[in-house]
């Protein structure tokens, strides 16, 4: 599942990383998103682009194309 596939208020949980290159991967994981982390989603730009998200008490706004590396599941809608 992507993280453009939650809307508002949806809980998930990061799974993991697939592909995407190692530096970005570092980048991600030092930004908090680390496998088994919950998040919210919290808001979703107009176009759909940036994804605002709060995760360990920190709020991210993520491009898709920044998220596309993550392997999500949805916790609660």
């Amino acid at each position: 599942m992507l993280l453009s596939d939650l809307t508002p208020g949806d809980i998930g949980r990061i799974c993991g990383f697939c592909g995407g290159d190692k530096a970005y991967r570092q980048k991600l994981l030092a930004m908090g998103l680390t496998p088994n982390t919950e998040f919210e989603v919290i808001r979703r730009a107009p176009l759909g682009d940036p994804i605002q998200i709060r995760v360990r008490d920190a709020y991210l706004s993520l491009r898709q194309a920044e998220t596309a590396l993550l392997q999500i599941v949805r916790v609660t809608s």
